[in-house]
């Protein structure tokens, strides 16, 4: 089984920053991906950002390309998501989930899901 533990989630003004973290446990294998996904309030969960552990390849949604940054600590066995540049619409519970399977698509089939962590952006 795996567990995965966010932190870091809080309230911060537009233009600021914040940085997500994920604490993986469990066996997962060596060739896993990890993302971070959204929910707001009435909307669909949507995929940030995506990392293939083995390789290091990050995938980004447009709407947080060259803002938000995907990144692995091996040795921690966590996953962290850089926010820069916050948005009123990034506030969300954000996500983080481990995909040990296969899939055609960079956010799609996570099989394990963290609990959240509130994000609050203020204009």
């Amino acid at each position: 089984q795996v567990q995965l533990v966010e932190s870091g989630g809080g309230s911060v003004q537009a233009g600021g920053s914040l940085r997500l973290s994920c604490a993986v446990s469990g066996d997962t294998g060596s060739n896993y991906y990890m993302g971070w996904f959204r929910q707001d309030l009435g909307k669909e969960r949507e995929g940030v950002a995506a990392i293939h552990i083995r390789s290091g390849i990050p995938y980004y949604a447009d709407s947080v390309k060259a803002r938000f940054t995907i990144s692995q600590d091996n040795a921690k066995r966590t996953v962290y998501l850089q926010m820069n540049s916050v948005k009123p619409e990034d506030t969300a519970m954000y996500y983080c989930a481990a995909r040990t399977r296969y899939s055609v698509t960079w956010f799609g089939d996570y099989n394990y899901w963290g609990q959240g962590t509130q994000v609050t952006v203020s204009s």
